[in-house]
């Protein structure tokens, strides 16, 4: 058991570090093709931060363990917004005035009251997932375009916008950043291997469910990147960053994680998510809806007594989890 245990956690930071190299090796290898600024900081470097749940919910899937994927998905972005963000609202309170994290922040919402609805059934079905990743380029797309639009008419004012283009790695070699972009790849596949081995041998173990080793240690330990970007951002004075980049990944979890679980193990999904994790993965989001819209201002401002009760949200949900799984 030891063992497995210190794999999973050797594998977890490998996870989070191969991450980072991979942000670093293709955005280096993208401005050196010529791409804008602008553009990697919206795509690759906000990917990057979810690419942690990306390779391990496409590795629970190949391992015919959807729920541990779906697990993860759900999980992280609970975790995300109650845990991360109430976190880093106790560091240090925010003030956020990006019309972009305006606008995406009802589109999460709307993402993820769809999908409970797709799970409400107790199915994850092949469209299904195949329509969430659709989406997901749609949405980058959208996001691009506004950019872009603001960029040729001389109004790239968005502060997370230009946050996210002041903030990229900086630029290597071309052959460097080929060998970073290979390495961290590498790693990211193997890490994610080695962590759902692990996971699903300590799910054994003690008789926890593939679900909730996704809703807990997989997606805790997936989120740590957003928690390191995040607390960084808000101690370099970037808080729409910081927001922005906790929005965009559980929009990114939605379309771009959780579909791993419909396309390569489409099926039965466990009854436990409909009726009790999505639903809380909703209510942590209109929680946030209503705590960011509370002021008629034009910018949010999340105070540490929000960030207090974000985090109390977060305890008393895996306090439900597990006493419902030590009663099981």
């Amino acid at each position: 058991m030891l063992e497995h245990v210190g794999i999973l956690l050797v594998a977890f930071i490998v996870l989070i570090w191969s991450a980072d190299k991979f942000v670093l090796g293709a955005s280096s290898l993208a401005r050196n093709l010529g791409v804008s600024p602008m553009i990697i900081g919206l795509t690759i470097v906000a990917m990057g931060s979810s690419a942690p749940e990306m390779m391990v919910a496409a590795a629970a899937a190949l391992h015919g363990n959807p729920d541990t994927a779906i697990g993860n998905a759900i999980g992280s972005n609970i975790t995300n917004i109650a845990l991360v963000l109430g976190f880093t609202v106790l560091v240090k309170p925010l003030v956020v005035s990006s019309s972009t994290i305006k606008q995406e922040l009802p589109l999460l919402l709307i993402l993820t009251i769809l999908a409970y609805w797709m799970l409400s059934d107790d199915f994850f079905s092949f469209p299904e997932g195949v329509a969430l990743m659709i989406s997901f380029f749609g949405f980058i797309a959208i996001l691009l375009t506004k950019a872009m639009k603001q960029r040729q008419s001389n109004n790239l004012d968005d502060p997370m916008i230009l946050e996210a283009e002041q903030g990229l790695p900086e630029t290597t070699s071309t052959a460097k950043s080929m060998l970073w972009l290979l390495i961290g790849i590498t790693l990211l596949v193997l890490s994610a291997h080695f962590i759902v081995d692990s996971s699903i041998f300590i799910a054994k173990a003690y008789g926890i469910s593939d679900l909730v080793i996704g809703l807990t240690i997989i997606a805790l330990g997936t989120s740590l990147p957003e928690l390191a970007a995040s607390i960084a951002s808000i101690l370099k004075k970037e808080d729409d960053l910081a927001m922005g980049s906790i929005i965009g990944s559980n929009i990114f979890n939605i379309l771009a994680v959780l579909p791993f679980a419909g396309v390569i193990a489409p099926g039965a999904v466990n009854p436990e998510a409909s009726w009790r994790d999505a639903p809380v993965m909703i209510a942590i989001t209109c929680l946030l809806f209503v705590l960011c819209f509370s002021r008629k201002s034009g910018s949010f401002r999340l105070t540490r007594a929000k960030g207090a009760l974000l985090v109390l949200c977060f305890i008393a949900y895996q306090v439900l989890i597990f006493s419902q799984t030590s009663t099981h």
